[in-house]
């Protein structure tokens, strides 16, 4: 497995035809640099199809995702900071395409 450490989420939309030199170079625009032991998400415009870049200290690696119906739950651009940690929790939620932003709230069940 590769250790990852740290996830971090790019808000502005990719196009999915870059590759991890044209995703890494946009690590260092967005982020300043790559961290060993990162990982960075970045999505296209429609929200169907996600990108992650790790750095593992050696080299990097490049995997893609695609939801076969629905779009993955991706911030607006224009409403947050260029990028946001993400806890392991919220990445797996996400990666899924469920709603990570509300896992705080849907982990309790209260009265109304």
């Amino acid at each position: 497995m590769i250790r990852i450490d740290a996830m971090w989420l790019a808000a502005e939309p990719i196009d999915m035809r870059a590759g991890a030199d044209r995703l890494l170079a946009r690590v260092v625009q967005v982020f300043g640099a790559a961290q060993a032991h990162h990982g960075y998400l970045f999505a296209n415009a429609s929200g169907t199809r996600i990108k992650l870049l790790v750095h593992d200290g050696f080299g990097v690696w490049c995997a893609a995702r695609r939801l076969n119906t629905g779009r993955f739950v991706w911030p607006d651009a224009a409403s947050m900071t260029p990028s946001l940690a993400l806890t392991p929790a919220q990445f797996d939620a996400l990666v899924l395409g469920l709603p990570w932003q509300r896992l705080p709230e849907l982990s309790r069940i209260t009265r109304a």
